[in-house]
């Protein structure tokens, strides 16, 4: 599971983690870069092609499977984080869209293509989906929503042979945690860290020191058990009541 030689989708490419795993997948060695964001990109490297990717606009989803036409990997990064304080169901319902519902979306469009490659699906989640900063709980509560989401496609997909990797990043130095004085990891070791564990096949990815710190407790908790226990069900029967 190498990315050398393949084709790699990137939303929310324009800046941060995004960015950061554009320049990676480069180095890598992947033979095609796509580089999704809501305005034009400019990139010196060929590999690269910007695409128009509001992952919001089904429009612009539909046009997106249609032009790539062939993918490995799929990374879903693009996200939205909001200053609340769960007082305006307008903020949820943003993040939501984005971080749920985007990540959704642009998934089940290019599961076909996917599917025909055997590839991996390689969603930017965040340990807040563990446990809510109070600054952002609206964000908060979308990525936990993602991260079952990955869960749930993770065991649905398993059988078609699409792999599903949920990333876990703790504090990492992007425009979205400007302004907060603590440790961070950067972007470019966040990426590097990703991309490790999509290649060493690892279900979820813990890419910084902070989220590292809770990777063993969590590979070897009863929560991680469940969820196998759980995604074996897949395909089984329903016992009739």
């Amino acid at each position: 599971m190498t990315i050398a030689d393949k084709t790699v989708l990137v939303t929310g490419a324009n800046r941060g983690i995004g960015q950061a795993l554009v320049e990676e997948a480069l180095r890598r060695g992947a033979r095609r870069i796509y580089a999704g964001t809501r305005g034009p990109l400019l990139h010196s490297d060929g590999r690269v092609t910007s695409i128009a990717l509001d992952v919001t606009d089904a429009a612009q989803i539909k046009a997106a499977v249609e032009r790539i036409g062939s993918l490995d990997y799929l990374i879903n990064n693009a996200g939205i984080a909001l200053y609340d304080d769960l007082s305006d169901m307008s903020v949820l319902e943003q993040h939501l869209a984005v971080n749920l519902f985007g990540t959704y979306g642009v998934s089940q469009a290019f599961l076909p293509l996917l599917t025909r490659s055997r590839g991996a699906i390689v969603n930017n989640v965040s340990m807040m989906a563990f446990a809510p900063l109070p600054f952002t709980p609206a964000y908060a509560v979308s990525k936990a929503a993602a991260f079952n989401l990955t869960q749930s496609l993770r065991a649905l997909l398993a059988g078609r042979g699409v792999r599903v990797h949920a990333v876990l990043t703790g504090t990492t130095d992007t425009d979205m945690t400007r302004g907060f004085d603590i440790p961070k990891a950067s972007p470019e070791s966040v990426a590097r860290a990703i991309f490790d564990g999509v290649e060493q096949g690892d279900e979820d990815i813990f890419p910084d020191p902070l989220s590292a710190s809770l990777s063993e407790s969590w590979r070897n908790g009863p929560a991680k058990a469940l969820e196998h226990e759980y995604a074996a069900l897949v395909g089984a029967e329903p016992v009739a009541s």
